[in-house]
């Protein structure tokens, strides 16, 4: 099966923290086919494409925060533009009422309008918070259908879905057409956190079946809790799920 497998760089924000460039040349050796950024430490577009160039890897999408991506749309948009990056995400949002999340959806669908006009993207990545039940609703259901296809999809985090009780890959089907990135995350059954691939409790060949069904382009591997050194274990995440992808 041929999806390319992408490292959200927030895995290992330590060491990119410290060396971006030298974190890069890992995950490329590694055997990685692309990064999802989760900022950009400094550097410039233009440096930023021309190294990952020079290591052969491609962009499966960036996380720009709610605030950039709302009130600095243009600007966003000039620079992934300029880093030819497609996927623009929205990692994160939460607010105490369903007006507030309405409100949200409305300016995401504002900001999505402009994004697609410029040949990009918005997508939106969940937590296990917007899988809430509010006032007869699921939160992260109701901005999906709130804001078109057109302007908003889906960059749907299989273990989160799973933290909050939701069966990912069910919920994969319900989106379907509408989730070109996935989140491939494995669980630690016994202290529910993230693990390295292929070492927790998910169904992460599963997993992969839909998105390869759903027409997805993207697998993005990341993990947040560690027993060891970041680079080590989203390596074994990786190689894992390569064994994975070669099964079936």
């Amino acid at each position: 099966m041929a999806l390319p497998i992408a490292l959200q760089l927030w895995s290992v924000k330590e060491d990119a923290e410290k060396d971006f460039f030298d974190t890069l040349e890992k995950v490329a050796r590694m055997g990685y086919d692309g990064v999802e950024f989760a900022g950009y430490h400094g550097k410039n577009a233009q440096e930023i494409k021309a190294k990952l160039k020079e290591l052969g890897l491609k962009i499966a999408g960036s996380h720009i925060n709610m605030e950039e991506i709302l009130q600095d749309t243009d600007k966003v948009i000039k620079f992934e533009q300029e880093l030819g990056n497609k996927y623009i995400v929205c990692p994160w949002a939460s607010f105490p009422t369903i007006n507030e999340w309405d409100d949200f959806a409305e300016k995401l669908q504002q900001a999505g309008v402009k994004i697609a006009a410029a040949g990009l993207s918005l997508l939106y990545h969940n937590h296990n918070h917007e899988l809430v039940s509010k006032e007869g609703t699921v939160i992260l259901d109701r901005l999906f259908e709130a804001v078109p296809a057109s302007f908003l999809n889906a960059e749907l985090d299989t273990y989160w879905l799973e933290y909050a009780g939701v069966n990912a890959i069910n919920y994969m089907e319900k989106w379907k057409g509408r989730t070109p990135l996935i989140h491939v995350k494995d669980m630690d059954s016994s202290k529910r956190e993230s693990t390295e691939i292929g070492n927790g409790s998910l169904n992460i060949k599963g997993i992969v079946e839909k998105a390869y069904e759903n027409g997805t382009e993207w697998l993005v591997v990341e993990q947040e809790a560690f027993t060891q050194a970041p680079l080590i274990s989203v390596e074994i995440g990786l190689q894992n799920l390569q064994r994975i992808l070669a099964d079936l």
